[in-house]
């Protein structure tokens, strides 16, 4: 069975095989689609206040 996992920046599904996880050392894990929010992740953005993620549409009203 594959694992589905999602984008723990934008939320979107991410396809098998895709993406990369990143494991910090206190041992949480984090998936990414790309390097676009892997980067936003490192920045330190949060992702409500990021347009184009779900959370920032949520968070506008738009969805």
């Amino acid at each position: 069975m594959v694992e589905h996992h999602i984008c723990t920046f934008c939320g979107e599904p991410l396809e098998p095989g895709t993406g990369k996880m990143y494991v910090r050392k206190d041992g949480s894990i984090y998936y990414f689609c790309g390097p676009k929010c892997q980067n936003n992740y490192r920045l330190g953005r949060v992702p409500r206040r990021v347009v184009w993620t779900k959370a920032g549409r949520k968070a506008l009203g738009k969805d």
